[in-house]
């Protein structure tokens, strides 16, 4: 008799590789901070936890627990539509890293119609990570720390570019 196993628990490192997971689980808390309690963020916006704005209870505690499976779960969500809109990034763990970290920040669905995502899908490298800069405001307004992510995302993405390097 043949007995059906548990399907595997999706993981962000199965979905976007090692590599990218690890840096995404690095350089997202960095930027987006750990906050364990529901709260508005500078433009309004339910938030909690590591930037998460998915089922947000304003004033509600979060334990880190709760706050790193949420991670988890929303930059499986954002990673997923990044691989399918410019398939380009799959085996590039630095581009795919940046890409996920600028749609988990401005949607999936903005990243999918963005200029970044356009010039990744037309093979322009280079010009795809410089588009990265162009994301800085929020609310019609530049804020800094979005200047800051925007020039880490970038940076990130020319990593391992054979423009960037001199050549591999």
């Amino acid at each position: 008799m043949r007995t059906l196993s548990k399907p595997e628990k999706k993981t962000l490192a199965g979905v976007v590789g090692i590599v990218a997971a690890t840096i995404l689980y690095t350089t997202i808390p960095s930027h987006e901070g750990e906050v364990l309690h529901g709260y508005l963020d500078p433009v309004g916006v339910a938030t909690k936890c590591y930037g998460d704005t998915k089922d947000v209870e304003v004033g509600r505690e979060y334990s880190r627990e709760e706050c790193l499976r949420s991670l988890e779960a929303q930059l499986i969500a954002h990673a997923e539509p990044v691989l399918e809109c410019p398939p380009i990034l799959k085996g590039h763990p630095f581009q795919l890293a940046a890409a996920v970290s600028l749609a988990y920040n401005i949607g999936s669905k903005a990243y999918c119609g963005s200029t970044v995502a356009r010039r990744f899908n037309n093979g322009q490298w280079q010009e795809a990570c410089a588009a990265f800069e162009m994301w800085n405001k929020a609310g019609g307004k530049v804020l800094k720390g979005l200047v800051r992510r925007r020039a880490d995302e970038r940076a990130l993405c020319e990593r391992g570019l054979p423009w960037a390097t001199g050549g591999e």
